[in-house]
């Protein structure tokens, strides 16, 4: 339990990297910014693959890696296309809000989907917990949802973009259950080589993606790309290929090991509510960068996600009677 709190936490640490990367380099499009890492992801794989897990790749089977390549395709690709295009439709501030689910979301479904094989935490004393971090999470994007209230935009673009941004929570709810399936399945299997297996199957589709990325810069400018852009690499060529490499090594890469070594050691449900530690993480991360503290909103908020969180771990697991699996 331990060990994959400690896990867990990495995790959230490395992924809060790729929310201050926009605002680390504003000119570069979300497409660009997608692609960079996930092609970084791919080119970093082949390396680390080849020095540290060549017997484990070995090992996998030919249906191993296409769970991979589902995982990826859905937890990278269309995860991000279906949240870049809710923001691109209905704004900021009604996506974040509805990622800002997420650890409610996934706990809630591998509570009641892995009962058997984890064992349930009870719905009464997970409830307090569950409520915490919505209350947190609430209180974090406070500002977000006073500027939602505050628009009056075109419903329809609304109403399209909050379907996208759901389309995005599915994708990533899926994702860590179905990647704990695996990864429980197979315990004997390295957690190591099977981020590296990730991103190796990723590298494809990263390199079809800049490729599509060219032929609309050529055939539709300024449809996905800022209208002057420097194609490929824009104006800080070497802030972006340095900053890609930097969230291809440690959010991609390490954060999905770390990711998946919590995986193999606690119940889903509560992975899911440890996704907390990636919000806490940005939040550090932007208030660092724009050196200000956070408002008191946001400071009771993240007392709250800790208070959440705190709660879900003292909580244990119940087998179900033998006859509840059938």
């Amino acid at each position: 339990m331990f060990l994959g709190l400690l896990f867990a936490l990495t995790a959230g640490l490395m992924w809060g990297l790729v929310f201050v990367a926009p605002v680390m380099l504003p000119g570069y499009a979300p497409a660009l910014l997608t692609v960079g890492r996930y092609l970084a992801f791919g080119l970093i794989a082949v390396p680390l693959g080849l020095a540290l897990d060549r017997r484990a790749l070995r090992e996998l089977r030919p249906a191993d890696w296409v769970e991979a390549a589902k995982l990826s395709l859905v937890g990278n690709f269309l995860y991000y296309l279906c949240l870049s295009a809710a923001i691109q439709r209905a704004g900021a501030p009604l996506p974040t809000m509805i990622i800002g689910t997420l650890p409610v979301v996934i706990a809630v479904c591998a509570n009641h989907r892995n009962r058997v094989r984890d064992g349930q935490l009870p719905w009464l004393r997970l409830a307090p917990s569950l409520a915490l971090i919505a209350a947190g999470l609430a209180f974090v994007n406070r500002d977000e949802l006073q500027v939602l209230q505050a628009q009056a935009g075109d419903l329809r673009r609304y109403a399209e973009g909050a379907m996208l941004a759901i389309a995005a929570v599915a994708c990533w709810t899926w994702y860590p259950i179905r990647n704990a399936d695996w990864l429980r399945a197979h315990t004997d299997r390295s957690p190591r080589a099977w981020a590296t297996a990730q991103g190796l199957v990723t590298l494809p589709m990263a390199l079809l993606g800049a490729v599509l990325l060219a032929i609309v810069q050529v055939a539709l400018p300024g449809a996905l790309v800022p209208a002057g852009y420097a194609f490929p690499l824009g104006e800080r060529p070497l802030a972006y290929v340095g900053l890609m490499a930097a969230i291809g090594l440690c959010s991609s890469w390490l954060g999905t090991l770390c990711w998946n070594e919590a995986s193999q050691r606690l119940p889903t449900s509560l992975t899911g509510q440890l996704i907390v530690f990636e919000t806490l993480a940005a939040l550090a991360y932007a208030f660092m960068w724009h050196q200000r503290l956070p408002p008191p909103a946001t400071v009771a908020g993240i007392a709250l996600l800790v208070a959440g969180v705190s709660w879900a771990l003292r909580i244990r697991p119940e087998r179900p009677p033998a006859h509840a699996g059938h």
